[in-house]
Protein backbone atom coordinates (compact mmCIF):
# COMPACT_ATOMS: atom_id res chain seq x y z
CA UNK A 1 0.00 0.00 0.00
CA UNK A 2 0.98 3.43 -0.66
CA UNK A 3 2.57 5.80 1.71
CA UNK A 4 -0.27 8.32 2.37
CA UNK A 5 1.32 10.63 4.71
CA UNK A 6 4.68 11.39 2.64
CA UNK A 7 4.43 14.42 -0.06
CA UNK A 8 4.41 13.44 -3.61
CA UNK A 9 5.04 15.68 -6.74
CA UNK A 10 2.55 14.92 -8.67
CA UNK A 11 -1.49 13.01 -7.28
CA UNK A 12 -2.93 12.08 -9.83
CA UNK A 13 -7.16 11.39 -9.31
CA UNK A 14 -8.60 8.40 -11.92
CA UNK A 15 -7.36 5.54 -13.05
CA UNK A 16 -8.09 5.53 -16.73
CA UNK A 17 -6.25 6.53 -20.22
CA UNK A 18 -5.79 10.31 -19.01
CA UNK A 19 -4.98 9.81 -15.54
CA UNK A 20 -2.04 6.64 -16.48
CA UNK A 21 -0.49 8.49 -19.47
CA UNK A 22 -0.24 12.04 -16.94
CA UNK A 23 1.00 9.39 -14.65
CA UNK A 24 3.68 8.18 -17.52
CA UNK A 25 4.70 11.18 -18.63
CA UNK A 26 5.36 12.66 -15.25
CA UNK A 27 6.87 9.88 -13.72
CA UNK A 28 9.14 10.30 -16.92
CA UNK A 29 10.22 13.42 -16.26
CA UNK A 30 11.66 12.34 -12.78
CA UNK A 31 8.47 13.28 -10.66
CA UNK A 32 6.94 11.24 -7.71
CA UNK A 33 3.75 10.14 -8.62
CA UNK A 34 0.84 9.06 -6.41
CA UNK A 35 -2.30 7.70 -8.73
CA UNK A 36 -5.73 6.93 -6.38
CA UNK A 37 -8.28 4.77 -8.49
CA UNK A 38 -11.70 4.75 -6.95
CA UNK A 39 -12.43 1.41 -8.82
CA UNK A 40 -10.87 -1.98 -7.87
CA UNK A 41 -7.86 -3.35 -9.57
CA UNK A 42 -10.32 -5.43 -12.00
CA UNK A 43 -12.50 -2.63 -12.57
CA UNK A 44 -9.90 -0.05 -13.09
CA UNK A 45 -10.26 2.62 -16.32
CA UNK A 46 -13.86 2.99 -15.93
CA UNK A 47 -14.70 3.74 -19.77
CA UNK A 48 -11.30 3.14 -20.90
CA UNK A 49 -11.73 -0.88 -20.63
CA UNK A 50 -14.32 -0.84 -23.29
CA UNK A 51 -12.82 1.64 -25.76
CA UNK A 52 -11.05 -0.08 -29.05
CA UNK A 53 -9.39 2.75 -30.97
CA UNK A 54 -7.97 6.69 -31.06
CA UNK A 55 -8.39 9.38 -33.62
CA UNK A 56 -5.43 10.89 -34.57
CA UNK A 57 -3.69 12.51 -37.14
CA UNK A 58 -1.01 11.36 -39.27
CA UNK A 59 0.70 12.57 -42.81
CA UNK A 60 0.82 9.06 -44.37
CA UNK A 61 -0.19 5.21 -44.32
CA UNK A 62 1.37 3.20 -41.57
CA UNK A 63 1.52 -0.25 -40.97
CA UNK A 64 -1.75 0.00 -38.78
CA UNK A 65 -3.32 2.63 -41.19
CA UNK A 66 -4.64 2.64 -44.96
CA UNK A 67 -3.84 6.19 -45.64
CA UNK A 68 -3.34 10.02 -44.46
CA UNK A 69 -5.40 11.70 -42.11
CA UNK A 70 -4.10 15.50 -42.07
CA UNK A 71 -4.74 17.96 -39.40
CA UNK A 72 -6.93 19.95 -41.31
CA UNK A 73 -9.15 17.03 -42.11
CA UNK A 74 -9.45 16.26 -38.51
CA UNK A 75 -10.61 19.95 -37.35
CA UNK A 76 -13.13 19.52 -40.11
CA UNK A 77 -14.84 16.41 -38.49
CA UNK A 78 -14.35 17.90 -35.54
CA UNK A 79 -16.62 21.12 -36.83
CA UNK A 80 -19.08 18.93 -38.05
CA UNK A 81 -20.01 16.80 -35.67
CA UNK A 82 -19.99 19.53 -32.88
CA UNK A 83 -21.79 22.31 -35.22
CA UNK A 84 -18.35 24.46 -34.52
CA UNK A 85 -19.06 24.41 -30.42
CA UNK A 86 -15.62 23.55 -29.97
CA UNK A 87 -12.08 26.19 -28.45
CA UNK A 88 -10.80 26.17 -31.54
CA UNK A 89 -7.59 26.65 -30.15
CA UNK A 90 -7.42 24.11 -28.10
CA UNK A 91 -8.92 21.82 -30.66
CA UNK A 92 -6.18 22.97 -32.63
CA UNK A 93 -3.53 22.29 -30.59
CA UNK A 94 -4.95 18.65 -29.43
CA UNK A 95 -4.95 17.77 -32.89
CA UNK A 96 -1.45 18.61 -33.74
CA UNK A 97 -0.23 16.96 -30.30
CA UNK A 98 -1.77 13.62 -31.55
CA UNK A 99 0.52 13.16 -34.27
CA UNK A 100 2.90 12.43 -31.15
CA UNK A 101 0.63 10.78 -29.53
CA UNK A 102 0.50 8.06 -32.25
CA UNK A 103 4.22 7.11 -31.69
CA UNK A 104 4.39 8.24 -27.89
CA UNK A 105 2.06 5.51 -26.81
CA UNK A 106 3.48 2.23 -28.70
CA UNK A 107 6.85 3.71 -27.03
CA UNK A 108 4.56 3.13 -23.39
CA UNK A 109 3.83 -0.51 -24.71
CA UNK A 110 0.54 -0.38 -26.52
CA UNK A 111 0.07 -1.82 -29.46
CA UNK A 112 -2.32 -1.29 -32.40
CA UNK A 113 -3.54 -4.14 -35.21
CA UNK A 114 -3.68 -3.82 -38.64
CA UNK A 115 -6.45 -1.10 -40.29
CA UNK A 116 -9.81 -2.15 -40.10
CA UNK A 117 -12.51 -1.92 -43.23
CA UNK A 118 -15.98 -2.46 -43.20
CA UNK A 119 -18.93 -0.34 -41.92
CA UNK A 120 -16.94 1.24 -39.47
CA UNK A 121 -15.10 3.46 -42.08
CA UNK A 122 -12.05 3.93 -39.70
CA UNK A 123 -9.27 1.93 -41.74
CA UNK A 124 -7.69 5.69 -41.94
CA UNK A 125 -8.36 7.96 -39.46
CA UNK A 126 -8.42 5.52 -36.46
CA UNK A 127 -5.83 3.53 -34.98
CA UNK A 128 -7.44 0.17 -33.18
CA UNK A 129 -5.91 -1.08 -30.41
CA UNK A 130 -4.59 -4.67 -30.12
CA UNK A 131 -6.68 -6.78 -27.40
CA UNK A 132 -9.00 -3.58 -26.90
CA UNK A 133 -9.29 -0.84 -24.14
CA UNK A 134 -8.35 -3.60 -21.71
CA UNK A 135 -4.79 -4.47 -23.25
CA UNK A 136 -4.33 -0.53 -23.90
CA UNK A 137 -5.11 0.01 -20.14
CA UNK A 138 -2.89 -3.00 -18.67
CA UNK A 139 -0.33 -1.41 -21.13
CA UNK A 140 -0.09 1.62 -19.84
CA UNK A 141 -0.13 0.34 -16.14
CA UNK A 142 2.62 -2.26 -16.18
CA UNK A 143 4.50 1.10 -17.73
CA UNK A 144 3.55 3.03 -15.16
CA UNK A 145 4.77 0.89 -12.56
CA UNK A 146 7.89 -0.28 -14.22
CA UNK A 147 8.88 3.68 -13.79
CA UNK A 148 7.56 3.50 -9.59
CA UNK A 149 4.25 5.28 -9.95
CA UNK A 150 2.15 3.95 -7.00
CA UNK A 151 -1.14 2.98 -7.77
CA UNK A 152 -3.82 2.75 -4.66
CA UNK A 153 -6.93 1.05 -6.02
CA UNK A 154 -10.19 1.40 -4.02
CA UNK A 155 -9.30 4.75 -2.76
CA UNK A 156 -11.62 7.72 -3.60
CA UNK A 157 -11.44 11.74 -3.48
CA UNK A 158 -13.89 12.79 -1.24
CA UNK A 159 -12.46 16.81 -0.37
CA UNK A 160 -9.96 18.85 -1.96
CA UNK A 161 -7.96 21.49 0.40
CA UNK A 162 -7.49 24.48 -2.47
CA UNK A 163 -6.55 27.86 -1.41
CA UNK A 164 -7.11 30.69 -3.93
CA UNK A 165 -6.41 28.42 -6.82
CA UNK A 166 -3.28 26.30 -5.29
CA UNK A 167 -3.94 22.78 -4.16
CA UNK A 168 -2.47 21.72 -0.60
CA UNK A 169 -4.64 18.54 -0.02
CA UNK A 170 -6.45 16.19 -1.03
CA UNK A 171 -8.86 14.08 1.27
CA UNK A 172 -8.96 10.28 0.33
CA UNK A 173 -10.55 7.33 1.67
CA UNK A 174 -8.89 4.46 1.93
CA UNK A 175 -9.62 1.14 3.73
CA UNK A 176 -13.01 3.24 5.85
CA UNK A 177 -10.09 5.66 6.78
CA UNK A 178 -9.85 9.49 5.45
CA UNK A 179 -6.55 10.25 4.72
CA UNK A 180 -5.01 14.18 3.67
CA UNK A 181 -2.75 13.65 0.86
CA UNK A 182 -0.52 16.20 0.27
CA UNK A 183 1.55 16.75 -3.16
CA UNK A 184 2.78 20.01 -5.29
CA UNK A 185 0.82 19.08 -8.30
CA UNK A 186 -2.56 17.82 -8.99
CA UNK A 187 -4.11 16.46 -12.11
CA UNK A 188 -8.07 15.67 -12.29
CA UNK A 189 -8.47 12.68 -14.18
CA UNK A 190 -11.18 11.30 -12.99
CA UNK A 191 -14.37 11.62 -15.30
CA UNK A 192 -17.38 12.85 -15.62
CA UNK A 193 -20.61 12.58 -13.44
CA UNK A 194 -22.55 9.84 -16.09
CA UNK A 195 -23.00 7.31 -13.18
CA UNK A 196 -24.46 9.87 -10.77
CA UNK A 197 -28.34 9.38 -11.75
CA UNK A 198 -29.72 12.13 -9.40
CA UNK A 199 -27.21 14.56 -11.02
CA UNK A 200 -28.17 13.93 -14.40
CA UNK A 201 -32.27 13.64 -13.49
CA UNK A 202 -31.28 17.57 -12.84
CA UNK A 203 -30.76 18.50 -16.38
CA UNK A 204 -32.93 14.81 -17.91
CA UNK A 205 -35.88 14.97 -15.77
CA UNK A 206 -37.43 11.10 -14.84
CA UNK A 207 -36.00 10.09 -18.29
CA UNK A 208 -32.62 9.60 -16.70
CA UNK A 209 -34.08 7.10 -14.36
CA UNK A 210 -33.97 4.70 -18.04
CA UNK A 211 -30.72 5.55 -18.90
CA UNK A 212 -27.88 2.56 -19.11
CA UNK A 213 -24.43 3.31 -18.23
CA UNK A 214 -22.06 2.17 -20.03
CA UNK A 215 -19.06 2.10 -17.58
CA UNK A 216 -19.00 1.65 -13.64
CA UNK A 217 -20.75 3.02 -11.03
CA UNK A 218 -18.06 5.00 -9.94
CA UNK A 219 -18.03 7.98 -11.92
CA UNK A 220 -20.38 9.84 -9.87
CA UNK A 221 -18.51 13.26 -10.79
CA UNK A 222 -17.28 13.97 -6.88
CA UNK A 223 -14.20 15.74 -8.09
CA UNK A 224 -15.64 17.53 -10.89
CA UNK A 225 -18.24 18.73 -8.50
CA UNK A 226 -15.58 19.56 -6.00
CA UNK A 227 -13.41 21.59 -8.45
CA UNK A 228 -16.09 23.71 -9.68
CA UNK A 229 -17.17 24.57 -6.22
CA UNK A 230 -14.05 25.88 -5.09
CA UNK A 231 -13.22 28.16 -7.57
CA UNK A 232 -12.85 26.28 -10.65
CA UNK A 233 -14.23 28.19 -13.98
CA UNK A 234 -17.05 25.41 -15.80
CA UNK A 235 -17.43 24.78 -19.14
CA UNK A 236 -19.79 22.71 -21.57
CA UNK A 237 -23.07 22.10 -21.69
CA UNK A 238 -24.78 19.52 -19.01
CA UNK A 239 -27.00 18.25 -20.83
CA UNK A 240 -24.29 17.52 -23.60
CA UNK A 241 -22.75 13.79 -23.53
CA UNK A 242 -20.97 10.90 -25.77
CA UNK A 243 -24.41 8.90 -25.79
CA UNK A 244 -25.03 5.89 -28.02
CA UNK A 245 -27.96 2.91 -28.30
CA UNK A 246 -27.64 0.24 -26.14
CA UNK A 247 -29.20 -2.99 -26.04
CA UNK A 248 -32.61 -2.14 -23.64
CA UNK A 249 -31.60 -5.50 -22.13
CA UNK A 250 -27.96 -4.82 -20.68
CA UNK A 251 -27.10 -4.50 -17.36
CA UNK A 252 -27.79 -0.66 -15.72
CA UNK A 253 -23.77 -0.38 -15.62
CA UNK A 254 -20.58 -1.83 -17.27
CA UNK A 255 -22.45 -3.41 -20.13
CA UNK A 256 -19.05 -1.88 -22.62
CA UNK A 257 -18.80 -2.01 -26.19
CA UNK A 258 -20.66 -5.39 -26.53
CA UNK A 259 -23.95 -4.01 -25.87
CA UNK A 260 -23.57 -1.13 -28.38
CA UNK A 261 -25.41 -1.46 -31.80
CA UNK A 262 -24.07 -0.46 -35.31
CA UNK A 263 -27.13 -1.39 -37.23
CA UNK A 264 -29.07 1.51 -37.68
CA UNK A 265 -27.96 2.29 -41.07
CA UNK A 266 -28.95 -0.95 -42.46
CA UNK A 267 -32.78 -0.50 -41.27
CA UNK A 268 -35.38 2.06 -39.62
CA UNK A 269 -35.53 3.17 -36.25
CA UNK A 270 -39.07 3.27 -34.45
CA UNK A 271 -40.42 4.69 -31.23
CA UNK A 272 -42.44 2.36 -28.99
CA UNK A 273 -45.48 4.06 -31.06
CA UNK A 274 -44.11 2.31 -34.18
CA UNK A 275 -42.96 5.83 -35.33
CA UNK A 276 -39.66 6.69 -37.28
CA UNK A 277 -38.08 10.19 -35.52
CA UNK A 278 -34.92 10.60 -37.38
CA UNK A 279 -32.89 9.79 -40.58
CA UNK A 280 -31.01 6.90 -40.10
CA UNK A 281 -28.57 7.41 -43.29
CA UNK A 282 -27.55 10.83 -42.45
CA UNK A 283 -24.33 10.25 -42.13
CA UNK A 284 -20.79 7.83 -42.17
CA UNK A 285 -21.78 5.87 -38.96
CA UNK A 286 -18.78 7.06 -37.12
CA UNK A 287 -19.77 10.50 -37.01
CA UNK A 288 -23.38 9.75 -36.28
CA UNK A 289 -23.66 6.92 -33.71
CA UNK A 290 -23.16 8.72 -30.79
CA UNK A 291 -25.94 11.41 -31.35
CA UNK A 292 -28.12 8.01 -31.12
CA UNK A 293 -28.25 7.87 -27.35
CA UNK A 294 -29.16 11.27 -26.90
CA UNK A 295 -32.21 10.89 -29.54
CA UNK A 296 -33.59 7.63 -28.01
CA UNK A 297 -33.34 9.83 -24.71
CA UNK A 298 -35.93 12.11 -26.11
CA UNK A 299 -39.01 9.83 -27.09
CA UNK A 300 -41.17 8.23 -24.81
CA UNK A 301 -40.13 5.95 -22.17
CA UNK A 302 -36.61 6.49 -23.41
CA UNK A 303 -37.16 3.09 -25.69
CA UNK A 304 -36.38 2.47 -29.43
CA UNK A 305 -36.22 0.14 -31.72
CA UNK A 306 -33.87 -1.03 -34.99
CA UNK A 307 -35.93 -3.19 -37.15
CA UNK A 308 -34.34 -4.22 -40.14
CA UNK A 309 -35.04 -7.56 -42.43
CA UNK A 310 -33.11 -11.21 -43.16
CA UNK A 311 -30.55 -9.06 -46.28
CA UNK A 312 -28.35 -7.63 -43.90
CA UNK A 313 -27.91 -9.87 -40.59
CA UNK A 314 -24.39 -10.34 -41.73
CA UNK A 315 -23.48 -6.73 -42.48
CA UNK A 316 -22.86 -5.30 -39.42
CA UNK A 317 -21.13 -6.37 -35.75
CA UNK A 318 -23.21 -8.84 -33.42
CA UNK A 319 -23.68 -7.73 -30.24
CA UNK A 320 -23.63 -9.51 -27.00
CA UNK A 321 -27.95 -10.24 -27.29
CA UNK A 322 -29.73 -11.86 -29.70
CA UNK A 323 -32.01 -9.92 -32.38
CA UNK A 324 -35.79 -10.67 -31.73
CA UNK A 325 -37.01 -12.38 -35.01
CA UNK A 326 -40.61 -13.25 -36.43
CA UNK A 327 -41.77 -14.33 -39.85
CA UNK A 328 -43.78 -10.73 -40.65
CA UNK A 329 -44.23 -7.19 -39.40
CA UNK A 330 -47.17 -7.95 -37.74
CA UNK A 331 -45.57 -10.82 -35.56
CA UNK A 332 -42.60 -9.14 -34.86
CA UNK A 333 -44.58 -5.73 -33.85
CA UNK A 334 -46.65 -8.51 -30.83
CA UNK A 335 -42.58 -9.48 -29.54
CA UNK A 336 -41.70 -5.70 -29.13
CA UNK A 337 -45.26 -5.30 -27.81
CA UNK A 338 -45.91 -2.58 -30.57
CA UNK A 339 -49.31 -1.81 -32.18
CA UNK A 340 -48.89 -4.18 -35.24
CA UNK A 341 -51.03 -1.84 -37.76
CA UNK A 342 -48.47 0.68 -36.79
CA UNK A 343 -45.40 -0.49 -37.61
CA UNK A 344 -46.92 -2.24 -40.75
CA UNK A 345 -47.88 0.95 -41.86
CA UNK A 346 -44.54 2.23 -41.05
CA UNK A 347 -42.66 -0.36 -43.16
CA UNK A 348 -44.78 -0.08 -45.86
CA UNK A 349 -44.72 3.75 -45.81
CA UNK A 350 -41.05 3.51 -45.96
CA UNK A 351 -40.83 0.96 -48.09
CA UNK A 352 -42.96 3.17 -50.75
CA UNK A 353 -40.70 5.58 -50.70
CA UNK A 354 -37.11 3.96 -51.33
CA UNK A 355 -35.65 4.67 -54.69
CA UNK A 356 -33.36 2.44 -56.58
CA UNK A 357 -29.47 2.80 -56.51
CA UNK A 358 -26.34 1.08 -55.90
CA UNK A 359 -26.15 0.08 -52.15
CA UNK A 360 -22.41 0.37 -50.69
CA UNK A 361 -22.55 0.86 -47.18
CA UNK A 362 -18.69 2.42 -46.73
CA UNK A 363 -19.75 5.53 -48.41
CA UNK A 364 -22.40 7.75 -48.98
CA UNK A 365 -24.54 6.10 -51.16
CA UNK A 366 -27.47 6.80 -54.09
CA UNK A 367 -29.98 4.82 -52.20
CA UNK A 368 -32.31 6.83 -50.72
CA UNK A 369 -35.90 7.90 -49.80
CA UNK A 370 -37.91 10.46 -51.37
CA UNK A 371 -41.35 11.91 -50.09
CA UNK A 372 -41.33 10.93 -46.42
CA UNK A 373 -40.63 12.52 -43.17
CA UNK A 374 -37.88 12.04 -41.98
CA UNK A 375 -36.14 10.79 -44.48
CA UNK A 376 -33.50 8.50 -45.25
CA UNK A 377 -30.75 10.39 -47.03
CA UNK A 378 -27.84 6.84 -47.39
CA UNK A 379 -28.58 2.82 -47.25
CA UNK A 380 -31.98 2.96 -47.88
CA UNK A 381 -33.55 -0.35 -48.79
CA UNK A 382 -37.12 -2.28 -48.48
CA UNK A 383 -37.86 -4.28 -45.63
CA UNK A 384 -39.22 -6.62 -47.37
CA UNK A 385 -36.89 -10.43 -46.36
CA UNK A 386 -37.97 -12.71 -44.18
CA UNK A 387 -37.65 -12.91 -41.17
CA UNK A 388 -37.83 -10.10 -39.85
CA UNK A 389 -35.62 -8.46 -37.02
CA UNK A 390 -35.25 -5.57 -34.40
CA UNK A 391 -33.16 -4.52 -31.37
CA UNK A 392 -34.65 -3.09 -28.57
CA UNK A 393 -32.55 0.09 -27.44
CA UNK A 394 -31.98 2.33 -24.81
CA UNK A 395 -29.63 5.31 -24.28
CA UNK A 396 -26.39 4.60 -23.13
CA UNK A 397 -24.16 7.10 -21.14
CA UNK A 398 -20.45 7.24 -22.17
CA UNK A 399 -19.36 10.31 -20.48
CA UNK A 400 -20.50 13.91 -19.84
CA UNK A 401 -19.54 17.20 -21.31
CA UNK A 402 -20.18 19.42 -18.36
CA UNK A 403 -15.67 20.29 -17.64
CA UNK A 404 -13.15 22.15 -16.00
CA UNK A 405 -11.94 24.93 -17.81
CA UNK A 406 -8.73 24.80 -19.27
CA UNK A 407 -5.24 26.26 -21.56
CA UNK A 408 -3.11 24.33 -23.72
CA UNK A 409 -0.69 23.41 -20.81
CA UNK A 410 -4.46 21.72 -19.65
CA UNK A 411 -3.72 24.19 -16.28
CA UNK A 412 -6.86 24.68 -14.82
CA UNK A 413 -8.70 28.57 -15.11
CA UNK A 414 -10.36 29.67 -12.38
CA UNK A 415 -13.64 31.72 -12.53
CA UNK A 416 -11.76 35.03 -12.57
CA UNK A 417 -9.55 33.49 -15.65
CA UNK A 418 -6.49 33.34 -14.18
CA UNK A 419 -4.39 30.05 -14.36
CA UNK A 420 -4.46 28.08 -11.38
CA UNK A 421 -1.29 27.81 -9.44
CA UNK A 422 -0.83 23.97 -9.59
CA UNK A 423 -3.62 22.08 -10.57
CA UNK A 424 -4.30 20.29 -14.22
CA UNK A 425 -6.96 18.56 -15.77
CA UNK A 426 -6.99 15.67 -18.53
CA UNK A 427 -9.73 13.49 -20.13
CA UNK A 428 -13.64 13.22 -19.94
CA UNK A 429 -13.27 15.94 -17.18
CA UNK A 430 -11.98 18.36 -19.19
CA UNK A 431 -13.46 16.85 -22.75
CA UNK A 432 -16.00 19.48 -22.55
CA UNK A 433 -13.84 21.90 -23.83
CA UNK A 434 -13.46 20.33 -27.36
CA UNK A 435 -16.58 18.27 -26.91
CA UNK A 436 -19.23 21.34 -27.19
CA UNK A 437 -21.52 18.63 -28.53
CA UNK A 438 -21.71 15.89 -30.67
CA UNK A 439 -18.46 13.04 -31.32
CA UNK A 440 -16.63 11.06 -33.43
CA UNK A 441 -15.31 7.65 -33.33
CA UNK A 442 -12.26 7.74 -31.17
CA UNK A 443 -12.08 11.42 -30.02
CA UNK A 444 -12.63 11.07 -26.23
CA UNK A 445 -8.74 8.63 -26.47
CA UNK A 446 -7.52 11.30 -28.39
CA UNK A 447 -8.64 13.91 -25.60
CA UNK A 448 -7.43 11.09 -22.92
CA UNK A 449 -4.13 10.46 -24.29
CA UNK A 450 -3.05 13.89 -25.61
CA UNK A 451 -3.75 16.14 -22.44
CA UNK A 452 -3.17 13.21 -20.09
CA UNK A 453 0.54 13.48 -21.48
CA UNK A 454 0.63 17.05 -21.23
CA UNK A 455 -0.91 17.15 -17.69
CA UNK A 456 1.56 14.94 -16.54
CA UNK A 457 4.88 16.37 -18.16
CA UNK A 458 3.37 20.26 -16.89
CA UNK A 459 2.78 18.97 -13.52
CA UNK A 460 6.11 17.66 -13.11
CA UNK A 461 7.66 20.82 -14.46
CA UNK A 462 5.45 22.60 -12.08
CA UNK A 463 6.37 20.25 -9.16
CA UNK A 464 9.91 21.12 -9.73
CA UNK A 465 9.70 24.62 -9.51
Amino acid sequence: MADLSRKYDVLVAGGGNAALCAAIAAARAGSSVLVVEMASKFHRGRPTRHTRNIRCAHDAATGTLSGPYPEEEFFKDLLQVTQGQTDEPLARHMIAESKLVLDWLPEQGVRFQPSLGGTLSLGRTNSFFLGGGRSMLNALYLTAESLGVEIEYEAEVVDLDIDNGMFLSATVTRCGERHAVRAATLVAACGGFESNIEWLKQYWGAAADNFLIRGTPNNRGTVLKLLLERGVQEIGDPTQCHAVAIDARAPKYDGGIITRHDSVIFGIVVNKHAQRFYDEGEDIWPKRYAIWGRLVAAQPDQIAYIVFDSSVVTMFMPTLYPPIGAPSIRELAGKLTLDPAALEITVTDFNAAVRPGTFDETILDDCRTEGIAPPKSHWARRIETAPYYAYPVRPGITFTYLATRVNKETRMLMKDGKPSANMFAAGEIMAGNVLGRGYAAGIGMTIGSVFGRIAGREAAANARN
